[in-house]
């Protein structure tokens, strides 16, 4: 029985699974871009051939899939622990602070995990876990129906907007410090889910 040789047969008798190579593109994705990560770059790092990772990953889309896949639950069990206990303004400032972090700390796992997913994966990826959170926040506030839908969207685009602002440098060179905004910015949405008027019915036709 032909059990390998060289550098490939040491990856398969140390375990070379999908579970491990997509922790590896997570990291490599921190390290150089999402848009990096493919099967190619993998091997290459591992020194083995882009063949013999074809029996765990399929392809590079399977594989920056897993990394989305990854990063979601990541974000979605680091919310859950901050949320713990909390309320109102607190519990939306650690559940925002998580965003943040998790996004300077990995910029490519973060990018993984706006990646576009099919439905049948959203729908059983973390991201449910991210929206019940969100929505748990806002019925602190006493928002429901598509109150509380205008203001999950609302919240997500100012999260990721100014992360993703953050990390591309926007505040290197001015001031007041980027955490003093941050700062304000969660206070003024504080006191807009506070103030928030519930919709008084469907928006007019144009």
């Amino acid at each position: 029985m032909t059990t390998g040789t060289g550098r490939e047969g040491r990856m398969a008798r140390v375990g070379l699974t999908a579970e491990r190579l997509t922790l590896a593109a997570a990291d490599l994705a921190d390290e150089v871009g999402f848009a990096e990560v493919t099967l190619s770059a993998l091997a290459r790092q591992f020194d083995v051939k882009v063949a013999s990772l074809y029996a765990h990953v399929p392809s590079s889309g399977e594989l920056r899939t897993r990394v989305a896949l990854l990063a979601l639950e990541e974000m979605a069990d680091l919310a859950a622990s901050a949320l713990a206990g909390r309320a109102g303004r607190d519990a939306l400032t650690a559940f925002a602070d998580v965003y943040r972090s998790y996004a300077s700390e990995h910029p490519g796992r973060y990018a993984a995990a706006h990646l576009r997913l099919d439905a049948k994966t959203a729908t059983n990826s973390a991201g449910v876990r991210h929206a019940e959170m969100m929505r748990a926040i806002l019925r602190g506030y006493e928002l429901t129906g598509d109150d509380q839908t205008h203001a999950v969207r609302l919240l997500g685009s100012v999260f990721h907007g100014y992360v993703t602002l953050e990390l591309g440098g926007s505040f290197d060179h001015s001031s007041p410090d980027p955490q003093v905004s941050w700062s304000r910015v969660l206070d003024s949405l504080d006191t807009l889910l506070r103030g928030w008027t519930a919709t008084a019915g469907p928006p007019p036709r144009s």
